[in-house]
């Protein structure tokens, strides 16, 4: 008698919900959303998607929805946010992180914590912030970015953003490590740019960590390294589980 055959077949409903990645550095947020999707080709092409960009630097907390739960991202990408970032105040960048060429500030005089506490203390609340040029906020139907890498200075227009916490984790000459709360919008490498200019130093950030999405946070994430090769139900966040963690926020 023939082994009974328990492949999953294409007739099969694809699985929904949740996954908490924590992203490494060097990959696009929609490469991690590609990574997962081909662990899910047994049920045919699955709708996919992420609730909140991270830049290939960035490294952490990047929520991917699979399925119906993309339908829920929006809140996802509405929540509040937590991350970690390294901010060398020795020069800026075009890219306001290190991957940009950088342009040295010659300082007479390293600024003290106080300085730097009272320089995040004007950049907390709601505030007005620039956008880095290079980002992939639409001008005219185009990316910021793309503009930028032409060669070209796009105007970015300023956005309201709510900065709830700065504060200083250790400070060494150059470079200030930050823990940051903050609302739907806000850009770190502006954060680390506009503290430069405050404090008549360079800024940009050296890394960057996102630490919370909401009520998903690292001790949820896995790594791309330890998800399994072929994804099923029991592998994701079912949606109602996590529609109630935040409501909970």
């Amino acid at each position: 008698m023939p082994a009974p055959d328990n492949r999953v077949g294409s007739s099969d409903p694809p699985p929904s919900g949740f996954l908490v990645v924590d992203k490494p550095e060097g990959i696009s947020s929609m490469g991690v959303v590609a990574a997962v999707r081909r662990r899910l080709t047994r049920f045919g092409r699955v709708r996919c998607g992420h609730g909140g960009t991270l830049d290939p630097l960035a490294t952490g907390i990047l929520v991917v929805g699979v399925g119906s739960a993309t339908r829920a991202l929006e809140a996802v990408v509405g929540a509040d946010k937590g991350y970690r970032t390294a901010v060398d105040l020795s020069a800026f960048t075009t890219t306001d992180d290190r991957e940009g060429p950088r342009r040295e500030v010659e300082v007479a005089t390293a600024p003290t914590r106080e300085a730097i506490d009272d320089a995040l203390a004007s950049l907390t609340g709601e505030v007005v912030q620039v956008p880095p040029a290079f980002s992939a906020i639409k001008l005219g139907g185009r990316r910021a970015y793309r503009l930028a890498r032409r060669g070209e200075v796009p105007q970015m227009p300023p956005r309201h953003v709510r900065i709830d916490r700065l504060a200083v984790r250790e400070y060494a000459w150059p470079l200030v490590e930050i823990e940051v709360e903050c609302g739907k919008g806000t850009y770190i490498r502006s954060i680390a740019r506009d503290l430069g200019s405050r404090l008549g130093t360079g800024g940009h950030c050296a890394w960057l960590r996102r630490t919370r999405v909401g009520p998903f946070d690292e001790a949820m994430a896995r790594g791309l390294e330890e998800l399994p090769d072929a994804l099923g139900f029991d592998d994701l966040m079912p949606i109602e589980e996590a529609s109630r963690l935040l409501a909970s926020r």
